[in-house]
C-alpha cells in the first residue's frame, strides 16, 4: 500500500505492544473499539504511547501524539485499528497524524465500520507512507468482540459454563454451589469486568437469584463499571425481591410481551440482541443456564466459550448444555481450542466454533 512493504523489527516489536495497551481498554470503550497506538521517532524510538481508555475520551493516536510533541514530526505511528476518518466527539486520527508530520502509519487491522471507514485512503493522499495488516491476527482478537458486533450488527456472546469433569451443572438435589473454586470464580468476576451485558435465563434466577454484579470476592466490594444485567425472562417471572433488582447494576428483563416471541415461542433472542446492539452493547457474557445456551448455539449466536471445569464426578444432576438442536453424533458442533489452562484446581478451556457449524 505505501513506497516501504517490509515491517522492521522496531516496527514489527511497538505493534506488539500497541495490542497489549489495547487490552487495557476492554470493558470500558464501547460502543467504541479497543486501539492501541506507538509513535516512533525517524530513528526508530519510542516516544509516545497511548490506548482508547474509555468512549468519548480521546482516541490512542490523540494520547501518543500528546506525549511525543515534536517528537513525532517524521516518524512512525504504529496503530492496532486503521485511523478513523470522521468527526464524532472526538476529531478524525488520520487527520491529526498528518499535522503533526507523521511520514509512515502501520496499521493491523481495516476498520469495518462504514462511518470511520477511510483513514488509510486520506492518509496516502497526504503523501503518508502506509503499510496495512501487521500482526493483524493478534490485534483482530483483542478487538474481536468489537469487530464481530460491526460486522454482524449484535453483540459478540461468549457462553460461560462451569461443570463437574462428567458435564453435570448441579447435583441431583439441585445444589450448584459451588461447583468450581474460588479461583475460579474470581476470574469469572475478571471475565465479567470485560463485557458490556451479563445474560442469565429465568431458571437461572429462580435457582440460584444471583447478583450478576462484577465485584472482588475477598472484599465483596464493587467494581466501579458494572455491566448490564440482562435476564431471558419470557413469562416476566422474576421476582419483585430478586437480587439483580437491587439497583447495584442496570438491568434488562426481556419478555415475550416486549421483544416478541422467537420460533419456541419463548422470547425472540435475535431480537434482543439487535436490542443490546442499539445500546451500544457489544459483548454479552452468557451465563446460564443451560436451556438458554442450548437456544443461542442452536441459533448460530454464540461466539466464543469459556468453560470451567471442576475435577469432580456427580454421576447424576442436570446437564450443562440442553436443548443445542444436536440429535445424532454427525451434527454434533466441532470446537477449536484456543487455550487450555488452569485456574486453581480447575481447568478453563477457551474454544470457537469451527467454520461451518
Amino acid at each position: 500500500m505505501g513506497q516501504q512493504s517490509v515491517v522492521s523489527p522496531a516496527e514489527d516489536k511497538a505493534m506488539a505492544r500497541a495490542i497489549e495497551l489495547a487490552a487495557r481498554g476492554l470493558g470500558t470503550t464501547s460502543p467504541n473499539p479497543v486501539v492501541g497506538c506507538v509513535l516512533l521517532d525517524a530513528g526508530g524510538v519510542v516516544v509516545g504511547e497511548g490506548f482508547h481508555a474509555y468512549a468519548g475520551g480521546p482516541h490512542a493516536e490523540i494520547v501518543a501524539l500528546a506525549q511525543a510533541g515534536e517528537r513525532a514530526k517524521g516518524g512512525t505511528a504504529v496503530v492496532t485499528l486503521e485511523p478513523c476518518n470522521h468527526t464524532g466527539r472526538t476529531g478524525p486520527c488520520s487527520e491529526a497524524l498528518i499535522h503533526a508530520g507523521i511520514s509512515r502509519v502501520i496499521i493491523a487491522v481495516a476498520d469495518p465500520n462504514p462511518v470511520a471507514v477511510g483513514g488509510a485512503e486520506r492518509l496516502i493522499a497526504a503523501g503518508v507512507d502506509v503499510l496495512m495488516g501487521v500482526r493483524a491476527s493478534e490485534a483482530e482478537e483483542g478487538n474481536i468482540a468489537w469487530l464481530t458486533s460491526v460486522r454482524r450488527g449484535r453483540p459478540f456472546v461468549i457462553w460461560k459454563c462451569a461443570s463437574t469433569l462428567d458435564g453435570r451443572a448441579a447435583a441431583s438435589d439441585g445444589t450448584s454451589m459451588w461447583i468450581t473454586s474460588e479461583a475460579s470464580r474470581m476470574d469469572v468476576h475478571r471475565l465479567r469486568g470485560t463485557v458490556d451485558a451479563v445474560m442469565v435465563g429465568i431458571g437461572t434466577i429462580l435457582a440460584d437469584d444471583p447478583r450478576l454484579t462484577t465485584r472482588d470476592l475477598r472484599t465483596g466490594s464493587l467494581a466501579i463499571r458494572q455491566p448490564l444485567r440482562v435476564v431471558i425472562d419470557s413469562e416476566g417471572r422474576t421476582p419483585s425481591h430478586a437480587r439483580v433488582r437491587d439497583g447495584a447494576a442496570p438491568t434488562l428483563i426481556a419478555t415475550v410481551a416486549t421483544y416478541g416471541k422467537g420460533s419456541d415461542d419463548r422470547v425472540d433472542l435475535r431480537a434482543v440482541l439487535t436490542e443490546l446492539h442499539n445500546r451500544g452493547i457489544r459483548s454479552v457474557l452468557l451465563e446460564g443456564g443451560p436451556k438458554l445456551a442450548g437456544a443461542f448455539l442452536a441459533a448460530g449466536m454464540v461466539d466464543r466459550i469459556v468453560y470451567y471445569i471442576a475435577p469432580k464426578l456427580l454421576g447424576d444432576g442436570p446437564a450443562a448444555l440442553v436443548g443445542a438442536g444436536v440429535t445424532t453424533i454427525t451434527e454434533a458442533m466441532d470446537l477449536e481450542v484456543l487455550d487450555v489452562d488452569r485456574v486453581g484446581p480447575d481447568l478453563r478451556l477457551t474454544a470457537r466454533l469451527r467454520v461451518g457449524n
